[in-house]
């Protein structure tokens, strides 16, 4: 089974100019907590409701800081036409829960998770990063 086949496609992308402040709360209203970050229709970041709190407000930043401040600047990413098995023992080994989707002309076209992965049958990868996160301190 391919990527494209489970990944979510209706994917939300933050600007780094925007304010953490203007991107929580859209992360609120839509129930989501991680945003790849885009820029001139490149993918430049990700961030998480996890970095605004540890990256952002633990080191004394405001809401007007810029997701550029705080953003994950190495960002992992996997293709469309990956197979999901393959990806999923990546994220697991990578100890990441989502991941952007690109296509081979590098535009973002949607996010996996560990949890679709799963739900799609890649149960072995996925359940390896799902039990390796879970074991780490601080990660919900």
């Amino acid at each position: 089974m391919r990527i494209s086949e489970i990944m979510s496609r209706d994917t939300v992308i933050a600007d780094p100019n925007e304010t953490i402040e203007a991107v929580a709360r859209r992360m609120a209203d839509q129930d989501i907590g991680y945003l790849p970050v885009g820029e001139q229709d490149r993918l430049v970041g990700s961030i998480t409701d996890r970095d605004i709190v540890t990256r952002g407000l633990a080191n004394g930043r405001d809401g007007s800081c810029t997701v550029d401040e705080i953003m994950t600047r190495d960002v992992k990413y996997c293709f469309d036409e990956d197979d999901v098995e393959q990806i999923a023992g990546n994220m697991a080994n990578n100890g990441v829960r989502r991941l952007p989707v690109i296509n081979r002309d590098k535009r973002l076209v949607g996010v996996v998770s560990l949890s679709d992965a799963a739900q799609h049958g890649a149960a072995e990868g996925a359940g390896r990063g799902l039990g390796k996160l879970g074991a780490q301190p601080g990660t919900a």
